[in-house]
């Protein structure tokens, strides 16, 4: 029988090459086990995260105004306006600011790497780029990144996180703008205004440093 020339233990003896094999096997078994049960762990607490959040009613009217204004962008996230305010609202973020970013870097959702759910530029570099499972996956995510990665280390405004999020040194303005537009809706809704939204601000573009999307030519510099 062929052995490998490797010693073990106070008694060194060859390793059969079917020994090796079996340990192989074995350990690539167990590491096969712990990486499913941690994505089951992580899987497992997603939902009992979104299920605490689901579970709370919201006290206003800010995601039904924020699917008006998404539905006028023709935005195929606004049926997740809900998961916008929820998830701004756990992790205390201004619940226009993750809409807004969506909004400078993919037209909000419409401009994506396919089936990538990233309309956030998250984790894009180059051609390389975070695929998000959905829409909501998304959200949930990029929320829990800014709150942790951003906010919490003194990033707390458009211009602040612009310096670590984006070369472009306009980003900030732009999402700044989109803040100021989703508010300015909400304001106008709260006392029975109407306002018409028609996109004339925007003006696709090729090519963003998220690989996508247009330029605000009412505030480009």
């Amino acid at each position: 029988m062929r052995t490998l020339g490797f010693f073990y233990g106070p008694n060194p003896r060859p390793i059969s090459m079917k020994k090796l094999i079996f340990i192989v096997i074995l350990l690539l078994i167990i590491l096969q086990t712990r990486t499913t049960a941690y994505a089951a762990e992580k899987a497992a607490g997603a939902s009992a995260v979104l299920a605490s959040i689901q579970a709370e009613k919201l006290p206003d009217n800010r995601a039904q105004n924020l699917k008006k204004i998404l539905t006028s962008y023709n935005s195929p996230m606004a049926d997740n306006a809900d998961d916008f305010v929820r998830i701004a609202d756990k992790y205390n973020l201004d619940w226009k600011l993750v809409a807004a970013i969506a909004g400078v870097e993919s037209y909000f959702g419409q401009h994506v790497p396919y089936n990538s759910y990233n309309a956030w530029g998250w984790g894009v570099y180059g051609t390389q780029a975070i695929y998000f499972d959905s829409w909501r996956d998304g959200i949930f995510t990029v929320s829990e990144g800014l709150r942790k990665n951003y906010l919490n280390k003194g990033l707390n405004d458009p211009y602040a996180i612009n310096k670590v999020y984006a070369a472009s040194p306009t980003w900030g303005s732009h999402v700044s703008f989109f803040l100021n537009e989703i508010a300015k809706f909400q304001k106008d809704y709260e006392t029975n205004t109407t306002l018409s939204y028609t996109n004339k601000f925007l003006a696709p573009v090729a090519g963003t440093s998220a690989n996508l999307a247009f330029k605000l030519t009412s505030i480009d510099n």
